[in-house]
């Protein structure tokens, strides 16, 4: 059963119950308001029949009969029950008295009683007559209820039909309500279904109503379909970049393992190659096993930077830091000038660790392409809220068209700044730099070096 057809069963039902309780209480109010009304009628007519001066026990005249409406009854009965006179119109009917009210009349007590006839019911009012203390007879002022019957009658007919003509009307209009008031979410899961049918995740649910619960639920529909886009995109972005990896990676083993394999072949000839030419071969494969084991351990560096595994982010003193790197680059850098200039102590947030292994991967890069008696350069500036260290060469510099892509796996620019690297150095750098917050940002101009700055977040010390 679906939520519409619940939905409008549920408050056509509601008020069909509100209907039946509502009428079944106009019905009752309705039949005691005009019952009571004739008994009180009744009970005036014995009332004025009793008072007046021409009334008999034994006796009704013409003049009597006149105080009493042509539609009422008499009888009047002896004070043990027998009829001691009735008008003509009751003809060969007796009205009848109960014994419960014969008992109460010769108490002194009023009786009223409904009864039965072929031409409908009747409604007999007794009440006695009492002089001298005693009843001395009973007056019975009757009332035909065929009328009243037959208006209630009508009026339940009306109570019933209406009741059933409200009901099917409001299933009809609830049905139509519901179905617009749920359409929205027939809209949000007809997208669905298109979305999980097309993986098209840049489709909305278009809703123009009140911000009421289906606008709010169409917005938090909308909202996730943000988040499952944004999460699909990093998705085949992670997939790309793995299958760019793992192409990469299988290019990058190949020329290194091409090598060892030719070496061990000639080491394998008969008859055997040289002394000074197996020496030649032995160290070649050292370079390139050596190379082999680099290129390793920067993949594996890699994949705990896409693992997301979380760094330690501290205070980490920024002079101490770079004075250290200095004194490491002069002793790696022989020849060639290694300058520490604006170095203000300050703080910023970041992994010591992570932070150390970025500038060393840059201070090398600049040792690598910084020819002999060339400068390199180390600043260190700050604002209130960022760190900016920067790294200056006087190598070849970069290309224009190259500057987009350096930060990229394995890309390695012209020949010019091609060295022994597998090309993942900076591309190490940036995941490190961007997993503490920061920024990694080069310029460069060809044949007068490069600049590459690492901005990170300031911390007060």
């Amino acid at each position: 059963m679906s939520l519409r057809l619940r939905l409008t069963l549920l408050y056509s039902g509601i008020l069909a119950l509100t209907l039946i309780a509502f009428s079944v209480v106009l019905y009752v109010t309705v039949s005691q308001v005009t019952l009571n009304a004739v008994e009180e009628t009744l009970v005036d007519e014995a009332q004025r029949l009793i008072g007046s001066r021409q009334f008999q026990i034994d006796h009704i005249d013409y003049r009597a009969r006149k105080v009493a409406a042509p539609e009422t009854y008499i009888q009047t009965l002896k004070p043990d029950g027998a009829i001691a006179d009735r008008t003509a119109n009751l003809g060969d009917y007796v009205l009848p008295i109960s014994t419960s009210g014969l008992s109460a009349c010769k108490g002194g007590r009023s009786w009223t009683e409904t009864t039965s006839t072929e031409d409908g019911r009747l409604i007999v009012y007794s009440k006695p007559v009492i002089a001298q203390g005693e009843t001395v007879g009973i007056v019975q002022v009757a009332r035909s209820l065929a009328d009243h019957d037959h208006a209630l009658a009508t009026l339940r007919s009306i109570l019933i039909a209406g009741s059933v003509v409200v009901t099917l009307t409001a299933f009809g209009v609830g049905w139509v309500l519901a179905g617009a008031a749920l359409r929205p979410i027939h809209r949000i899961t007809d997208t669905a279904q298109a979305i999980g049918a097309e993986r098209d995740f840049d489709r909305r649910v278009d809703y123009t109503g009140p911000p009421d619960e289906i606008g709010r639920l169409a917005k938090t529909f909308n909202a996730m379909l943000t988040e499952l886009q944004a999460t699909h995109r990093q998705t085949e972005q992670a997939l790309q970049a793995q299958r760019r990896l793992v192409a990469d990676a299988s290019h990058e083993l190949r020329t290194p393992l091409t090598t060892i394999r030719g070496n061990l072949g000639l080491l394998r000839r008969a008859p055997p190659i040289s002394g000074d030419d197996r020496q030649a071969v032995v160290a070649d494969m050292v370079d390139e096993t050596d190379r082999l084991i680099r290129l390793v351990n920067d993949m594996l560096l890699l994949a705990r930077s896409d693992a997301s595994q979380p760094l330690r982010i501290e205070a980490v003193r920024i002079e101490p830091l770079v004075e250290d790197l200095c004194r490491q680059a002069r002793l790696l850098g022989v020849g060639r000038l290694i300058e520490c200039e604006n170095v203000p102590d300050v703080v910023a947030a970041a992994d010591r660790d992570a932070l150390k292994q970025v500038l060393l991967i840059l201070l090398d890069n600049a040792l690598k392409y910084t020819p002999a008696r060339g400068a390199i350069t180390l600043s260190t500036s700050a604002d209130d809220a960022h760190v900016t260290i920067s790294i200056r060469d006087t190598g070849p510099g970069i290309a224009p068209d190259a500057l987009p892509h350096i930060f990229d796996r394995f890309y390695r620019s012209e020949p010019s700044r091609t060295g022994s690297g597998a090309g993942l150095g900076l591309a190490i750098a940036k995941e490190l730099i961007e997993a503490q917050h920061g920024t990694i940002a080069v310029e460069s101009q060809v044949g007068r070096g490069s600049v590459f700055r690492v901005t990170l977040p300031r911390r007060e010390g």
